[in-house]
C-alpha cells in the first residue's frame, strides 16, 4: 500500500488486519462485501491508498477504481444499482478513507431508498446563474 494509515479502517483490510470477504481486487483497488449491507451484493470499492476525499487520491488510483466499479455492479447481477461516493462528514462520509458504495436496487424496497421529494431538493436556476456556476467552476479547473 503506497500510502496508509494504521489507524484506519479500511487500510487495516487492505494490509489484511481485519478481515473481509473481498470480491475483487487489482494492484491498486481492493472491492469487499459491505458488512452492514442495504442490500444482497451491497460492496465497497477502496483504493489501496489512504486518501480522506477524492480530491487526495492520486490519478492512477482514481482512474483504476472506475472499472474495478463497473465489475462489481456487473457481478452483483443486479439489473439496477446505485453507485455511492461521499466525501466529507456533511456530505454522509462515515469512514475517512475514499470509499464507493456498489448498491443493487432489485426492488424499490431495498438498496438505496431516495425520495426525489425529500432526498433531493431540486430548485429552479436561471440560465445567468448556471453560466456564472459555470464561469467559476471552469477558473478552478
Amino acid at each position: 500500500m503506497s500510502q496508509s494509515d494504521d489507524k484506519c479502517l479500511f487500510c487495516m483490510i487492505v494490509k489484511g488486519t481485519i478481515p473481509s470477504f473481498k470480491v475483487y481486487e487489482t494492484e491498486h483497488s481492493l472491492a469487499f462485501l459491505d458488512i452492514s449491507p442495504v442490500s444482497e451484493g451491497h460492496t465497497q470499492v477502496i483504493p489501496k491508498y489512504h486518501a480522506v476525499t477524492i480530491a487526495d487520491l492520486p490519478d492512477e488510483f482514481l482512474a483504476d477504481i472506475g472499472p474495478v466499479v463497473k465489475k462489481v455492479a456487473l457481478a452483483t447481477g443486479a439489473s439496477a444499482y446505485n453507485v455511492l461516493q461521499n466525501n466529507g462528514k456533511i456530505a454522509f462520509q462515515h469512514v475517512d478513507h475514499v470509499h464507493y458504495h456498489v448498491i443493487p436496487k432489485t426492488s424499490e424496497k431495498d438498496g438505496l431508498i431516495l425520495d426525489i421529494n425529500v432526498s433531493w431538493p431540486q430548485k429552479k436556476a436561471e440560465k445567468e446563474e448556471l453560466a456564472a456556476t459555470l464561469e467559476k467552476m471552469k477558473a478552478r479547473i
